[in-house]
């Protein structure tokens, strides 16, 4: 069997949290049977559908990495093969019009609930003999079968049985001659030759309907497969309040690519302990049969601690390419400064987002406007200030400006005043970066750059010599 998969989401809003970890466990089949995996829009439902949304999941796809080989193919597109499909189901039987106005089956579902009944459609409209009603556009139901039943193997969910008598009669085209999301599902698939549907379990009642129509079409339905849902950590159902935000969101918020999808595979599939997996390992251990089939729970907490995980071990220049973007979000061009790939080095187990590895490294290609309050009242004292004269003085004379050689002269001045090295780095430190925390200071400095440093430590003189003035 040629493995084909498929990723449809509505465009009614962004890619979210759910919707990239179906697309992900869609594509990590295709990608380890060698087959193919699609991308397609669903999008029928025209009020909800906003060109907005589309480029909102092309972009969540694009960033998270999952590339796929056909597509984007776009329903509005297909609306002929749709019109085909829905008249050759009239034409043999399986579908029939239906002229209910909406306040006749608004009162029959009243009536259905008032007497605890599954609401569902009577049927009316199925042997229905006398001349259409002037005047009205009729839906197109589908004649499901009254007996017998559906056997869904669900590679996660195992044997469903669904009773044919249980299913009404849904609706396949809308007033206006549109296809409802169960017809124009069933035909893409059809086309598509989609071998594997791996979809939420929000779909799972929608299957038998589909499968019926599939059979009257004379066609083999696919292997299903429903993933549970996503809980957030009060057991409620993932939402905003949870952290089920876009997926962009998450780029905005600094965190990788690859650490999302790492903790998406790992909500309801495991390997062993294992924790962290490559892209690569994913691809060879994940097997959609081994898919929890209970929900799973959202935990930011493992979500961020992941990301710096693979902050920590990833290369510094993947870390630089994707660190770019943040600096420029704080109006920071990194070509002009120290190189980037030297700054991740610095920084790497200092950030759990790249957020904050941005927020804590502008001070390598700007100067900063204000001191911390804290780390300034400690170390920008008058009892600095000779230190700071004495480091000035050296860094103006250094002419190998490397971190070995940057250490040496900062102990040597250190060693001269006769106090230990931290009362000379801590001063120089703040006055150079702003904070008390920063890299060792050999690197500070190194990144920071002799004319900044010189530049800085000169403004910290002036700092000092304001507030001893204050103080008298």
């Amino acid at each position: 069997m040629t493995i084909r998969t498929r990723f449809a989401p509505s465009p009614t809003g962004y890619l979210h949290i759910g919707g990239a970890r179906t697309a992900l466990f869609s594509w990590l089949y295709a990608r380890k049977h060698g087959g193919s995996f699609i991308l397609r829009i669903e999008y029928t439902d025209l009020e909800r559908s906003t060109a907005e949304s589309i480029n909102a999941i092309l972009e969540g796809m694009t960033w998270l990495g999952l590339d796929y080989d056909e597509g984007p193919f776009y329903q509005m597109e297909r609306m002929e093969r749709y019109q085909e499909v829905i008249q050759q189901l009239l034409d043999e039987g399986h579908a029939y019009h239906c002229y209910c106005s909406r306040n006749r089956l608004e009162m029959l579902r009243a009536q259905q609930m008032a007497r605890k009944e599954k609401p569902r459609y009577d049927g009316c409209c199925r042997q229905r003999r006398e001349s259409p009603q002037e005047g009205v556009k009729p839906v197109v139901r589908f004649r499901n079968p009254t007996e017998g039943v559906v056997v869904v193997n669900d590679l996660i969910r195992g044997r469903v049985i669904f009773n044919n008598s249980e299913l009404d009669d849904l609706i396949i085209a809308r007033s206006d001659g549109t296809p409802t999301y169960n017809l124009s599902v069933v035909v893409d698939d059809f086309d598509m030759g989609i071998s594997h549907v791996i979809r939420g379990d929000d779909h799972l009642n929608n299957t038998p309907r589909q499968i019926n129509i599939l059979s009257a079409l004379g066609a083999e339905p696919p292997i299903y497969s429903h993933v549970p849902m996503i809980l957030g950590e009060d057991g409620k159902r993932l939402s905003k309040r949870h952290g089920a935000v876009s997926v962009m969101q998450y780029h905005q918020d600094g965190f990788l690519p690859e650490a999302l999808l790492n903790y998406l595979v790992r909500l309801g599939w495991s390997c062993g302990d294992q924790e962290i997996f490559s892209i690569d390992e994913m691809i060879e251990l994940f097997d959609i049969a081994d898919v929890n089939n209970s929900a799973s729970t959202f935990n930011p907490g493992k979500l961020l601690w992941l990301n710096q995980q693979y902050i920590m071990s990833a290369p510094p220049e993947h870390i630089a390419h994707h660190l770019a973007w943040h600096l420029g979000q704080l109006g920071i061009d990194p070509v002009d400064g120290p190189p980037l790939v030297e700054v991740v080095k610095a920084q790497r187990e200092r950030a759990h987002t790249l957020v904050e590895m941005a927020d804590i490294s502008a001070f390598c290609y700007r100067d900063f406007a204000d001191y911390d309050e804290q780390a300034a009242r400690k170390h920008l004292r008058p009892v600095a200030a000779e230190g700071l004269r004495a480091s000035r003085e050296m860094l103006a004379n250094v002419e190998d400006w490397q971190p070995q050689v940057l250490h040496q002269q900062v102990m040597a001045v250190a060693e001269a005043l006769g106090v230990k090295m931290a009362k000379v780095a801590q001063p120089l430190r703040v006055a150079v970066c702003g904070r008390a925390a920063s890299p060792g200071i050999d690197i500070t400095l190194y990144l920071v750059g002799r004319a900044a440093c010189l530049r800085r430590i000169d403004k910290a003189l002036s700092y000092i010599e304001q507030r001893a003035a204050t103080a008298e």
